[in-house]
């Protein structure tokens, strides 16, 4: 007898820490019967769906990926064939990722997609450094911005800086550089700016600078991607506490 057309979840893990997961993440992954691995998800989040079939469907910038026309064709594929198919992506879902894309795919081939939020890196790298992203004695709200636009244009970086709020931006170690000397044309120098790398994680590291000295402050650090930049003057009362010692940085292979 055939199997009715399954669903596919849309879940988002968070940046790291699995202790971050929602209950109904958890719940969803219990229940999974394939999993599709985002490259920067804990790989350890795979004790969480024990009877699922795992496929790695990893991007991350600077190594090899997987097409994302082929894992829209693989989450159909599964979904067809009746299985719930879970497609694990790191931070939040419906955060500068693919998920707009795959959700219409899906719609258009008939098959039910349920969305389940994560915690995005942005709100771990604030948590981490104790700081408010809204301080209301110094912004008037936070501007989620990707530095790594499709057409790989540079963001309206005058106009950003013009709302007032605090720049959380993500996927923009790899243009620091250009980016720093953007913003050094419409904000102070001496705006105060955090950098943290791999939140939530043991690998997590954490620079306090201005706009003055980012770039070189970052190189000094050896910072790199994963990584959230934050600026604005809320990052004034951002602080360091202790972390754990490190432990290494996955690589490509």
């Amino acid at each position: 007898m055939k199997r009715a057309t399954g669903k596919v979840v849309l879940l988002g893990a968070g940046p790291g820490d699995l202790e971050l997961l929602t209950l109904k993440a958890v719940r969803q992954l219990q229940a999974a019967e394939v999993l599709l691995l985002d490259e920067l998800v804990n790989p350890d989040i795979v004790s969480l769906a024990p009877q699922a079939q795992v496929v790695r469907v990893g991007k991350r910038g600077g190594c090899k990926s997987t097409p994302q026309d082929f894992i829209q064709r693989l989450m159909r594929r599964y979904a067809v064939q009746g299985r719930r198919v879970v497609r694990v992506k790191g931070g939040e879902v419906l955060l500068f990722g693919r998920a707009g894309e795959e959700i219409r795919y899906l719609q258009q081939h008939g098959i039910e997609v349920e969305v389940v939020n994560g915690i995005s890196a942005a709100l771990a790298a604030a948590a981490s450094l104790n700081v408010s992203l809204t301080h209301r004695q110094h912004c008037r709200g936070v501007t989620l911005v990707t530095a790594h636009a499709q057409d790989h244009s540079e963001p309206d970086w005058q106009a950003l800086a013009a709302t007032g709020t605090t720049l959380a931006i993500y996927m923009g170690m790899s243009r620091i550089a250009s980016l720093n000397q953007a913003l050094l044309q419409y904000l102070p120098a001496s705006t105060p700016v955090a950098v943290v790398q791999w939140a939530s994680t043991p690998q997590e590291q954490r620079l306090l600078s201005t706009l003055a000295t980012l770039e070189a402050d970052a190189l000094a650090a050896g910072m790199g991607s994963p990584a959230i930049i934050l600026v604005g003057e809320a990052m004034a009362e951002a602080s360091l506490p202790q972390l754990p010692m490190a432990a290494a940085v996955p690589s490509c292979a």
